[in-house]
């Protein structure tokens, strides 16, 4: 996993669960935002599966830097008001990486997709969200 810049730094700053999570940030555009969290057996269910809310908020969380990279000015914040999630395989050693981009930036709404992978680059779950636009 890269070492994270100091943009990336400030982002996850501005979500303190993102440490907890022991999330890395890779980059972060408006285009694309890309995190990891490595496999610890802390972040487990049985059998050393990687707990599916450890992905979840991982996804979230980059879900929502991507929301904030692409809010429409005179916004102050965003808040996920909706989330979906699929999973397809579990998760067992290496690290996971969510890669995040908008589908519909509006005015009220910004919907991002955001894939996350395993080590191996297989598909580990996609997530769809919904983030509120707040402040305007």
């Amino acid at each position: 996993m890269s070492g994270a810049t100091d943009q990336g730094r400030q982002l996850l700053a501005m979500v303190p669960f993102a440490e907890t999570l022991g999330v890395e940030m890779v980059t972060a555009t408006p285009e694309e935002v890309r995190a990891q969290v490595a496999w610890e057996p802390s972040r487990c269910t049985a059998a050393g599966v990687l707990h599916g809310g450890v992905i979840m908020g991982l996804a979230d969380t980059t879900g929502a830097i991507s929301a904030f990279l692409n809010l429409p000015s005179g916004a102050s914040g965003t808040a996920t008001i909706e989330s979906k999630t699929n999973f397809f395989r579990a998760v067992r050693e290496g690290y996971v990486e969510a890669i995040s981009r908008p589908l519909h930036v509006g005015g009220s709404t910004i919907v991002v997709e955001s894939d996350v992978f395993d080590s191996q680059g297989r598909r580990v779950a996609k997530v769809i969200q919904t983030q509120a636009v707040l402040g305007r």
